[in-house]
Order: C-alpha cells, then structure tokens, then sequence
C-alpha cells in the first residue's frame, strides 16, 4: 500500500468516530447547548472544534493542494486556524454536512496525487515549509487531535455542576 493511500485509509478509520460523537451530541436532551460548551472561557466550542475539522479538511482541498476557492466562504473565517470561536453556534446538521462535504472535496484532491509528490512543496505552502508529505501527516493528525478536544468537552459539559 502506497504512503498516500495509507494516509487515506486513516482518514477513513478516524471520521466514522468524529461523526459517532456528532451522533451522541445529537441525543442530547439539548444538542445545542451541548455543541456550544466551553470547557472555559475564551476556549473553544465543541461545535468549534468539529467545524474547524471540516473547514482545514476545505482548505487543504483547495487553496492549499490546488488554485481552487474554497467553499463555505462565510465559514472559513470563523473556524479555520487562528480564528476566535464566536458565539453563534451551527447545528449539528451544518456541522455533518461540513464534514462530509469537505471530506469529499478533500478525497477528490488527494486522488489527483500520488507517491511520487511526497517531496513536492505546494506553493500556498512554501513560506511555512511543508511538503505533500507533511500535508498528509498533518491530516492523519487533525481530526484525531480535534475529535478527542471535542469529546472531552462533550464529556465535560456531561458532567458538569448542576
């Protein structure tokens, strides 16, 4: 199995459990509430933490691997690295179709690549160094990372003080 397809096969095994938590946070008495838990203040969302999973997932879709615009223009800003989580919560249907969107877009890109880019340096990449390769490591990476913010948050905001 290539390098690229192993990548591939990661991002699969690890979205069935993003979307899993969706599903937990959709049982909820109140999934809103839920979705917008902060485990403190100034800290991120849980609907957050899963937006930006599908919006960096966009961005490497496009502006980053390719000279596409992303979509979800209005979204990018707010959920992308860097920004300040605002208040105005999406719901959990936004938040599924985000992610499996992007997720699309993303494997749509990545299929245009193979093994022998690995060294290739994107351009909208260069200043900060980052090979194809690194872009993958970066991907098997993201979800997990922000997955496991989010259900600690969700776990958090389960127990928390009456």
């Amino acid at each position: 199995m290539s390098t690229l397809h192993s990548i591939i096969a990661a991002l699969q095994f690890n979205r069935p459990r993003t979307l899993a938590l969706l599903d937990k946070i959709e049982q909820d008495p109140n999934p809103q509430a839920a979705l917008g838990y902060r485990p403190g203040p100034g800290r991120a969302h849980i609907a957050w933490q899963l937006m930006h999973i599908g919006i960096t997932e966009e961005l490497f879709a496009t502006e980053r691997l390719t000279d596409k615009k992303p979509a979800y223009a209005e979204l990018v800003p707010r959920f992308k690295g860097g920004s300040t989580p605002d208040d105005d919560i999406p719901t959990a249907a936004t938040i599924r179709q985000v992610l499996t969107e992007s997720r699309q877009h993303l494997l749509a890109t990545l299929s245009t690549f193979g093994d022998a880019q690995l060294g290739w340096m994107p351009p909208a990449l260069a200043e900060r160094k980052l090979s194809f390769l690194d872009v993958l490591h970066i991907l098997a990476w993201h979800e997990g990372h922000h997955q496991g913010q989010a259900h600690i948050t969700f776990n958090l905001y389960k127990n928390r003080p009456a």
